[in-house]
């Protein structure tokens, strides 16, 4: 399953996001804020369970959700995405994977990976500004899998067809959220016309 948001707000701040005019302090803020707004939508399905909460007048019944919630970021791009969300559902878990992608062959390259020996979480979301070739995602999804994880996310911001493809025919299983689905890759695997190098936009590193 693919969605692509169509909120109005996520419209806008992608939007920003893409100028190049875009100074890195508001493009990690609106990394985060789109972050949020997609964090809300892929969790809309969380289950919860019945509980009973006291307010200031009465008992109210009430319902939080029960499964444990984990976010991995791709590091280095993806952190802003996972920081932002952590302040709407604080009680998640965050295990990061550190890949990059080789610019003269496109695949991808583990360099990190400090995952506990069993997954204590029931619901992993893969998070990462961009999904471009589809390689660091699907080889993140296979390092979840690996570790024991049965339900994998994936939640990025900008995508291109062919990632979206790449990651859909490696794991058809995996549920891809985003913000925006652009044109094509160019010669460089860069998304077109996409926003530049995401982590090098957020942390001023040009």
């Amino acid at each position: 399953m693919v969605k692509v948001s169509k909120h109005p707000l996520v419209k806008h701040k992608v939007a920003l996001l893409r100028d190049a005019k875009t100074e890195p302090m508001l493009f990690r803020n609106l990394v985060g804020e789109l972050g949020q707004l997609l964090f809300v939508e892929a969790t809309a399905d969380l289950e919860t369970t019945a509980v009973t909460v006291r307010t200031p007048l009465a008992d109210c019944p009430s319902e939080v959700i029960w499964q444990r919630v984990g976010i991995i970021p791709i590091l280095r791009a993806g952190l802003s995405m996972a920081e932002a969300m952590l302040h709407i559902l604080p009680k998640s878990v965050v295990w990061h994977l550190g890949l990059f992608r080789d610019h003269e062959t496109h695949q991808p390259i583990t360099y990190y990976n400090k995952l506990p020996p069993q997954p204590n979480i029931d619901v992993g979301y893969i998070v990462d500004p961009m999904l471009a070739t589809g390689g660091s995602a699907s080889a993140a999804v296979s390092i979840l899998k690996n570790w024991g994880l049965k339900d994998i996310r994936f939640i990025g911001l900008i995508a291109a067809p062919e990632g979206v493809t790449v990651l859909q025919n490696d794991h058809p299983d995996v549920r891809i959220h985003l913000a925006a689905m652009d044109s094509h890759l160019n010669e460089n695997a860069y998304i077109v016309p996409g926003l530049g190098d995401a982590g090098d936009r957020q942390f001023g590193t040009f």
